[in-house]
């Protein structure tokens, strides 16, 4: 008889063994709100790292406030972007999306605002833009770091006056629109080098949210897993009910640069050459990129050790405050000291600060 390797809700493993059973859904964290059902809008994560950007989500989402994303390409921005349209007293109204980087810079405008008969060679009828579609809704601007310079003036009178002219047209529309843009793009630094307007860009982070990167929360990865399996072996007509540990632990093991995309895009290959009810997929796709060493294989516990003490580390020991660990961690300070006291960092925490001292005692005498 085959044991149960189960998770409880906060990622911790219950019981060691050579197999995951497949549980419906066991660890999903989407909404709170009544109005969302559970898994509607596809974020799933149980990690304090997901918790703490769905309680910004939450307390942004009833305003109208602009709210600029930020991740690393497979985050799930847009999911976060319905998310924050899903909250909001506009869900009844238009979520629109429009991806900056996929349209020619000569297009982007007529796509944003529209454009009149006759207004350019091709433009054979009107055409209402993307501002127009979200009237009274929500427009979502993907890697909004890639829209030219003379485009952002456009962007940024409507988004201060709700106003703008169809290309080829003199007469002024107004709309009633909210945006939520998002880049995997250093927007702050593109501002440094002139690359992206300075008040663009403070006029669209009034209230920025960083997306985690997947090796930053490791503890999600089983919850996704089992969410993505059950999802395409639906959809293949397949029945998959077990997760071997070894490849479990190569998935924990694995540095993920694609995230979530890249995860769900090694599940559905697995799903398709798997065979009977046992999910097999190559694990040569989780070789590292070249010039890269390769992760050991750690459990949940020894991952989540090892990011507090990383992130300790680079606050030189100090929990609490605006910069220490709990901050950048996205937890209460009650909570992370918890943590570590039930991970045994303690003691590390006490010879960093030994450390530390003994550093700037040498410091001094130089």
């Amino acid at each position: 008889m085959l044991k149960a390797l189960s998770f409880s809700e906060g990622g911790e493993v219950l019981n060691d063994a050579p197999w995951i059973t497949m549980q419906p859904h066991a660890e999903r964290n989407i909404y709170t709100d009544s109005q969302i059902e559970n898994g509607q809008s596809g974020i799933i994560g149980n990690s304090e790292a997901i918790r703490a950007v769905l309680q910004q989500i939450s307390v942004v989402a009833p305003t109208d406030s602009s709210v600029l994303i930020q991740g690393e390409t497979g985050t799930g921005k847009e999911l976060f972007a319905r998310a924050i349209h899903d909250l909001s007293r506009r869900r009844s109204a238009p979520l629109v999306t429009l991806n900056c980087a996929a349209i020619p810079a000569g297009l982007l405008e007529s796509e944003l605002f529209g454009h009149e008969r006759g207004a350019f060679t091709g433009a054979v009828t009107q055409r209402i833009g993307r501002f127009e579609m979200a009237n009274g809704g929500t427009l979502f601007l993907d890697e909004i770091g890639d829209m030219a310079l003379d485009l952002q003036v456009k962007l940024l009178r409507v988004l201060q006056e709700q106003a703008f002219e169809r290309v080829g047209s003199a007469r002024t529309s107004r709309v009633n629109v909210r945006i939520v843009a998002a880049t995997n793009r250093d927007l702050s630094q593109m501002v440094d080098q002139k690359e992206f307007r300075a008040d663009l860009f403070y006029r669209l982070s009034v209230f920025p949210v960083s997306l985690p990167a997947l090796r930053d929360r490791p503890e999600d990865i089983p919850g996704l897993a089992r969410h993505f399996i059950a999802k395409y072996a639906e959809r293949m007509n397949k029945r998959i009910e077990h997760i071997p540990s070894a490849i479990m632990e190569a998935m924990l093991a694995y540095d993920w640069p694609g995230n979530v995309r890249q995860l769900q895009n090694f599940v559905e290959h697995g799903v398709i050459v798997s065979q009977g009810t046992v999910f097999q997929p190559p694990l040569s796709q989780l070789q590292t990129r070249k010039g890269q060493l390769p992760r050991s294989a750690k459990t949940l516990e020894d991952a989540t050790r090892e990011h507090i003490l990383e992130t300790l580390a680079e606050t030189k020991g100090v929990v609490g405050g605006k910069h220490g660990a709990a901050a950048r961690l996205g937890v209460a300070r009650t909570t992370l000291l918890s943590k570590m006291q039930r991970l045994g960092i303690t003691p590390a925490l006490d010879e960093l600060a030994a450390r530390n001292s003994n550093d700037e005692a040498l410091n001094s005498l130089a």
